[in-house]
């Protein structure tokens, strides 16, 4: 009986290692064949459809072969872009052709036409920019890029034509306010350009060269920029967003999208962008637009003096102990300021209860001024502070527009 028994357990034991090498090898066969199909499978996406494994695709154009990225998801923003801003802002930025029909000052002389012939009436074309304010179609742009011209087109980004008339300009800070007819109306939003700080972002759309809507990127490199003979009031925006011929009246936006300045002028010894470009502060462009519509032109108040910079050369000459203010170099005689006893020599130092540091400054508050409403004007005379309640009247028109 023992041998017996030890025959069966070797006969159970070569059967059961016979079944497990058959188990063993069925399993690894089952899986060889799955890693073939997923392999397989694997190496069909990869080549059909490799963007579905994240990877780059790569594709063969004639003998060349090219890499090409995966497709963005639907709606996705690239890191860093600045297409949302623009999108907001864009359509309310229009471009404006000008046409302006010009004789040779000569043209009537009889002997200039005895030599020359007669030459005709010639139409000269301009270029420029403009930002649609209101849905009313209110468009405000420069004042230089509409002066004088017979005719004005103004051109959406949608591709809607509009002839444009002249609400109003306003020389002394080259700004015009036009109006359209046209229904639903992009409008811009409107920024808070007093809270601008040297080095943040900002884009300038416009028309430059006649090319088309155009967007360029910068920083806001200074503020407050005066003194440069381009208006009677300045206070510009420099950037160095790229602005040339034809971006006049366009917009200076912040990465939201929102206005922060009308582009104006540029300085450049080529015609081209150099990276100086200067933009009214929206802040202004408001309150001279809304003027225009207002009362047809911009009113603003005048007391009658020449102001200048005070230096310590003529603070020590007049007696003055500040180091702050603006110095009255002349008086108008019978002008709102000599009523109120201003005189020559007096430094300026606040208007309305606000410092003033700058000629600049001082120009834009007396400007702002409502004719006929006395202010209070703060006043260092001979080492002595003195107050002085002035009435200003309207600023008389400049020259350029008196009998227009």
């Amino acid at each position: 009986m023992p041998g017996a028994y030890n025959v069966s357990l070797r006969a159970f034991v070569r059967t059961y290692n016979a079944l497990l090498r058959l188990f063993m090898k069925r399993l690894w066969l089952l899986f060889a064949q799955a890693a073939t199909v997923l392999l397989a499978a694997y190496f069909v996406v990869g080549t059909l459809k490799p963007q579905w494994l994240g990877r780059a695709v790569s594709s063969t154009v004639g003998t060349v072969s090219i890499l090409e990225a995966p497709a963005p998801t639907p709606g996705t923003i690239a890191e860093g872009s600045f297409s949302a801003a623009v999108k907001r802002a864009a359509p309310a930025v229009v471009s404006i052709n000008t046409s302006k029909t010009s004789r040779h000052p000569n043209a009537r002389d009889p002997w200039f036409r005895f030599f020359f012939g007669d030459q005709g009436e010639q139409q000269q074309a301009g270029l420029g920019s403009g930002v649609i304010m209101s849905p009313q179609g209110y468009v405000l742009t420069n004042n230089h890029v509409v002066e004088g011209a017979d005719e004005i087109e103004v051109l959406l980004a949608d591709a809607r034509r509009a002839a444009a008339k002249v609400i109003g300009t306003d020389p002394e800070s080259d700004l015009a306010v036009l109006k359209i007819d046209l229904d639903k109306l992009p409008v811009i939003v409107l920024g808070d350009s007093d809270h601008l700080q040297v080095g943040d972002r900002v884009l300038a759309i416009g028309n430059p060269f006649g090319v088309g809507q155009t967007v360029t990127s910068g920083i806001v490199s200074a503020l407050g920029r005066n003194q440069l003979g381009i208006n009677t009031f300045e206070n510009f925006i420099q950037t160095d967003a790229a602005i040339n011929p034809g971006n006049s009246g366009g917009a200076l936006i912040d990465v939201n999208g929102n206005l922060m300045g009308v582009n104006t002028a540029i300085y450049s010894r080529s015609g081209g962008s150099m990276g100086i470009g200067f933009a009214i502060p929206v802040s202004t462009a408001k309150q001279v637009m809304e003027s225009i519509v207002k009362n047809g032109q911009v009113v603003r108040g005048w007391i009658g003096i020449e102001p200048g910079e005070l230096t310590p050369e003529l603070a020590q000459t007049f007696g003055v102990n500040t180091q702050q203010g603006v110095i009255v170099t002349g008086v108008l005689n019978g002008g709102p300021a000599a009523q109120a006893g201003i005189r020559p020599g007096d430094v300026i130092t606040q208007v309305g209860g606000e410092s003033i540091r700058t000629v600049s400054e001082l120009l834009t508050r007396i400007a702002a001024l409502a004719p006929g409403q006395a202010s209070a004007f703060t006043l260092q005379r001979r080492g002595e502070q003195v107050q002085a309640s002035v009435t200003p009247t309207q600023r008389p028109r400049p020259r350029q527009q008196q009998g227009r």
